[in-house]
């Protein structure tokens, strides 16, 4: 344990239970750190829009580290149908554990961003200092400025109260344990669950919103753990930092890869009266290799394999949660 980055510190990960912190405390957890060292706020416990309760959470946590992952979020439906919610939860939420991290003299903050938060049509590969070029694409943009209003936070406060916090803009995350609620869900899982549906049902189409032809840029969510730590333990700077592969796929293509993979084989109807949000997403992934070492290890191929695993293994039970209304 003398070796671990976290050593003697006591962490705090909000969004600790849910998709990707999942994964964040498990890696903790193997680095060493005891449990009684990890603060997960609860939802039923701790409302972190709130200021009282995150005072409260940071009474109890006592964290010399802070790793904000909770966030309001979803896909492009679930976008448009909660702009105004998307906006004031998450920047409520980072408001407040910024400006209590800081009044507490918390060591270090990570606070995680969004790719959305770029310009709609910023130049691919998305670089860190393309991020003020632009508006949003609108379907996600109050979502995407709230978090980007977080980044000029961790920056004003690092300049006048000598805060520790780092910025890091994750690319579209997938793999295990993702939400597969297909009014929330986002596109990878939402397609594994309709095709395995469909092959169930025997249905001979599948109906896809857009027309096929943005990109997207995806990170399996175990190495987007590794990445966020890499950069707790090692990057002090201002600058936001992507977190990707670098690699893009055509909606169409990706939806063909789901399809072969789940096994459906019927016909994909694209609804081209429904939104496909931006045009293009792949990362500039420089910044993070120099300043903390990271390289994404997993495969796509190998990532959707493990995630539509996964989704088989546990249909059952997610079903289960739909009807319970969990």
């Amino acid at each position: 344990m003398g070796d671990s980055p976290w050593h003697g510190q006591r962490i705090c990960v909000t969004g600790g239970a849910g998709f990707l912190g999942s994964f964040i405390v498990e890696q903790l957890r193997a680095d060493g750190v005891p449990g009684e060292n990890i603060f997960v706020p609860r939802v039923e416990d701790f409302d972190l829009t709130r200021e009282s309760h995150v005072v409260r959470m940071y009474d109890q946590a006592e964290p010399d580290l802070v790793i904000h992952l909770a966030a309001e979020v979803g896909g492009i439906g679930a976008n448009r149908e909660n702009p105004g919610r998307f906006f004031y939860a998450n920047l409520a939420m980072g408001l407040h554990l910024i400006e209590h991290a800081r009044r507490r003299g918390v060591r270090k903050f990570v606070q995680i961003g969004t790719i959305c938060a770029y310009p709609k049509l910023t130049p691919v590969p998305f670089r860190e200092e393309h991020l003020w070029d632009g508006y949003p694409e609108e379907t996600n943009a109050p979502y995407g400025i709230a978090k980007k209003a977080l980044l000029v936070m961790c920056q004003s406060y690092r300049a006048q109260y000598g805060l520790n916090a780092i910025y890091l803009l994750p690319v579209n995350l997938y793999g295990p344990r993702d939400n597969f609620e297909l009014t929330s869900s986002h596109v990878i899982p939402a397609m594994i669950r309709k095709f395995w549906e469909a092959n169930q049902s025997g249905a001979e189409s599948v109906e896809l919103w857009g027309d096929g032809s943005p990109t997207r840029e995806f990170l399996y969510v175990e190495d987007a753990a590794e990445g966020i730590l890499a950069a707790a333990a090692r990057y002090d700077g201002p600058e936001p930092v992507n977190l990707g592969n670098g690699r893009e796929i055509r909606i169409r293509d990706l939806a063909e890869l789901i399809a072969r993979q789940v096994g459906f084989s019927g016909r994909m109807a694209w609804d081209t009266t429904k939104p496909g949000g931006q045009p293009r997403r792949c990362l500039d992934v420089t910044r993070a290799r120099e300043l903390f070492g990271f390289e994404a290890r997993t495969s796509f191929e190998e990532g959707l394999k493990r995630t539509i695993g996964w989704y088989a293994e546990h249909r059952d039970e997610i079903l289960a949660g739909r009807r319970s209304g969990l």
